[in-house]
């Protein structure tokens, strides 16, 4: 039952995670880095903090009293992770949606979810689980098979992707321009944002010292009641931070550099409903995390909560895709493909989960 519900909470993150961008496409009038910054203050600084101060009423003392050392690591990762979001776009820039985002979550799938393993292999703590522990019991090597599962699924996805941009590009519904498709470059940054992308694992991590606390001081006023749900939510406020000093530097950089400062207070456009739903974009992004957490309180911090994670929102991504229609005018077996790569991946969410169950 525990694991269970840690893949329906992992399931409601990656569908808020797929999802957080249609409020996006609301926004009228404004330049991205404005909408982007303005969606980012609420995900990475207003929210957390809320949700920490209505789900750990002591987060701030939590911190506070926590090694600096652990919460400058923690912050560095939020960073990192921040610079792996921007290159995410340029990935997407040079290999083309479809094959860019599913080289890079793929990635960030894989990395996120062996590399802290390797590291407690060479650096044993109780509780986490460490490369040998997935080879060598029944449980990890399941979780590890979803896993195998998930990048195949990823890969029949870009392959899908691929296959619907010569269908359109035949069809004439978009122009065969081929000056921005650079596979070199386009590889090197996709290989940059998956692991810079996986740093918000490692933050977890990291910052694990908060959530335990979080979670022993829930345990004491509630005995017998299994984990705290949000422990993580304390860890997020920091990991956060680091994440809005990328985004907001690179996002000013670019408001002085194409002179959309005046988007902010432009009458020209309807500034309440832009600050609306860009407010409801960065809250929605945030909820992922939010979920993950709960999640990840049920199936603990090992690979099989970033697996997952990630799996769930290139399935609902995917699924959104399906729904608006992005998949029209393409052949039959274009649509097969990416319905295919849909059902791997949700193969892999099941095997990931079984392992856990026998775990």
């Amino acid at each position: 039952m525990q694991a269970l519900l840690g893949v329906i909470f992992h399931f409601i993150g990656g569908f808020a995670s797929g999802s957080f961008y249609i409020p996006y496409k609301k926004v009228k009038g404004w330049a991205w880095e404005t909408y982007w910054i303005v969606g980012g203050l609420f995900s990475w600084l207003i929210v957390p903090p809320l949700a920490a101060y209505l789900t750990i009423p002591n987060f701030t003392e939590i911190i506070a009293n926590t090694n600096g050392g652990i919460l400058i690591l923690t912050y560095f990762f939020g960073v990192l992770w921040g610079i792996g979001g921007l290159t995410y776009g340029l990935g997407v820039r040079y290999l083309g949606v479809s094959l860019g985002s599913s080289i890079i979550l793929g990635l960030c799938s894989v990395f996120g979810a062996l590399i802290p393993s390797v590291y407690y292999q060479f650096n044993p703590v109780a509780g986490k689980d460490s490369i040998s522990d997935l080879f060598t019991n029944s449980w990890g090597q399941m979780v590890l098979l979803g896993l195998l599962v998930c990048v195949i699924g990823i890969i029949v996805c870009g392959i899908a992707g691929s296959m619907k941009d010569k269908d359109l590009k035949s069809n004439g519904l978009v122009k065969d321009d081929k000056t921005e498709f650079r596979i070199g470059l386009g590889l090197t940054v996709s290989i940059i944002s998956g692991v810079l992308s996986a740093c918000f694992a490692f933050g977890i991590d990291a910052g694990k010292v908060m959530a335990e606390e979080a979670n022993e001081v829930w345990k004491a006023a509630n005995p017998g009641q299994g984990e705290f749900l949000f422990q993580n939510n304390v860890t997020y406020v920091v990991i956060l931070l680091g994440g809005l000093t990328t985004n907001f530097i690179w996002c000013m950089l670019l408001n002085a550099r194409n002179k959309t400062f005046g988007n902010y207070t432009d009458q020209s456009t309807p500034l309440l409903s832009n600050y609306i739903f860009s407010a409801l974009a960065g809250t929605t992004w945030f909820m992922q995390f939010f979920f993950y957490g709960m999640g990840e309180s049920k199936l603990g911090n090992g690979p099989s909560s970033w697996i997952l994670h990630m799996a769930f929102i290139i399935l609902v991504a995917n699924s959104w895709g399906l729904i608006l229609k992005e998949w029209s005018n393409i052949r039959k077996k274009t649509l097969t493909t990416i319905i295919a790569g849909i059902l791997i991946i949700v193969v892999s969410v099941l095997i990931v989960g079984y392992g856990n169950y026998l775990r």
